[in-house]
């Protein structure tokens, strides 16, 4: 039994298959970058891209901390970039990928509100792609890899990402 889950996802269009620092490809694993297969997925995409500015940040951290305090989980880290999030929590769950979905889908709803909020709209209906389709999730077997998780999420950011 883990006793936490690492997840990380990005934001919509800012690291397509394809993508010049490489990416990962669900069931075949990192990819070394492909100009091609990202001017494919580039050209597939239903919306802009999107970079999270400072309030939408502040707002998708808090609402991921809202979120474990209901559930009950205990939520160790959290980091909101503009392109990506990390969390960093431990919960009992079915699948590794249920508190990285349940996140981003709370996440999507406050962030479309905040949205209509500031009306920054440029067409009738809010954004609907925030995320990417999918992300990447690690189970943290021990307090030794939990203790190394946490401490790049917190502070780990500027230097490694």
């Amino acid at each position: 039994m883990p006793i936490a889950y690492f997840s990380t996802w990005t934001t919509y269009g800012t690291w397509l298959p394809g993508d010049d620092r490489g990416w990962f490809q669900s069931g075949r694993g990192w990819q070394e970058p492909n100009r091609m297969r990202a001017l494919e997925a580039a050209l597939r995409m239903s919306d802009d891209a999107i970079t999270l500015d400072l309030e939408q940040r502040r707002l998708v951290q808090n609402v991921i901390t809202e979120h474990c305090a209901i559930r009950g989980w205990v939520l160790h880290a959290v980091n909101c970039r503009s392109n990506h999030v990390h969390v960093v929590v431990t919960c009992v769950v079915r699948s590794i990928e249920v508190p990285r979905e349940q996140f981003k889908t709370w996440c999507t709803r406050r962030l479309k509100k905040l949205e209509q909020a500031q009306k920054r709209m440029a067409k009738d209906t809010p954004r609907e792609k925030w995320w990417t389709e999918r992300g990447w999730d690690l189970y943290v077997d021990n307090e030794d890899e939990l203790s190394n998780v946490m401490l790049y999420v917190k502070e780990g950011q500027d230097t490694f990402c």
